[in-house]
């Protein structure tokens, strides 16, 4: 089992130096640092951790801030060890990506909520979506389902009963508008974003283009959405006393103001 570094060492991390020696004159024993290697996507996962990461280090815990364009990598990188730890993805993904791959990765705490938004460059409302209008959505399973399911709250769709499977363009019971589905890579969505008449597109994704899904989309997932983004880790890591510590100052209250400031109602405290 591939447990977290330790270093009893000076260590540098991201610029800031953490010397094991104490000015008044100590050994290298003096501190036990640990390092946690995370992977998350740079909005708002790596500022959140960027916000605690002082926070983390005056207890001993270094992090290591990797930050990804394409989610698809990260769990495969915890998976064979070159992550401890990932902050990017929600639920339905994870156990996707577990029951998928046989890989075992578990998450300790929920954190935040972004919810999905429906996007268009010419369109202000739902109403106005017109007979053959072409809407992009992300092609993987878990976002192409949840994405599906905007589409049919919107009265826009009506799916097929999967029962726990996930929905895919080819539950489309009915799609009385004949609308043109499209699926695109969700981190080049924003990318496209005007090729297609709509596109839905993950918040984070959307806050990376410089878009404000609070006043840009015209549609958007209810907040008690379950699909909560977490703390992710290997199993044997989940109760190691640094990931505790991580997930302890994620589900702070100085995470609470910081994402209710930080972005403004665009990605919602799930703590």
């Amino acid at each position: 089992m591939r447990k977290l570094t330790r270093l009893v060492t000076t260590v540098l991390a991201s610029g800031l130096l953490l010397a094991a020696c104490a000015s008044g004159g100590g050994t290298a024993a003096d501190s036990d640092y640990v390092t946690i290697r995370i992977g998350a996507t740079s909005v708002p996962h790596a500022e959140i951790l960027e916000h605690i990461r002082e926070d983390l280090a005056a207890e001993g815990v270094l992090l290591d801030i990797q930050e990804f364009g394409d989610f698809a990598l990260v769990n495969p990188a915890l998976a064979d060890g070159s992550l401890d730890a990932n902050y990017f993805q929600h639920v339905p993904f994870l156990n996707a990506f577990v029951m998928n791959t046989g890989n075992e990765i578990v998450y300790t705490v929920r954190v935040h909520i972004e919810p999905i938004g429906l996007y268009s460059q010419e369109l202000n409302h739902p109403d106005e979506i017109a007979p053959g209008m072409s809407i992009a959505i992300p092609d993987d399973p878990t976002n192409g389902a949840r994405a599906l399911l905007l589409l049919e709250s919107l009265g826009l769709l009506e799916l097929a009963d999967t029962g726990d499977r996930l929905a895919t363009i080819f539950d489309v019971a009915a799609n009385p508008l004949d609308l043109d589905i499209r699926e695109i890579q969700a981190s080049m969505l924003p990318h496209t974003f005007g090729d297609t008449d709509l596109s839905i597109i993950n918040t984070n994704f959307a806050l990376q283009a410089g878009l404000d899904p609070s006043t840009d989309a015209i549609a958007r997932e209810r907040p008690d959405s379950p699909y909560a983004n977490v703390l992710a880790v290997r199993p044997e890591n989940a109760n190691d006393p640094a990931i505790e510590i991580l997930g302890r100052w994620l589900t702070s209250e100085k995470v609470r103001e910081f994402i209710l400031e930080q972005y403004g109602g665009n990605v919602v405290p799930a703590f």
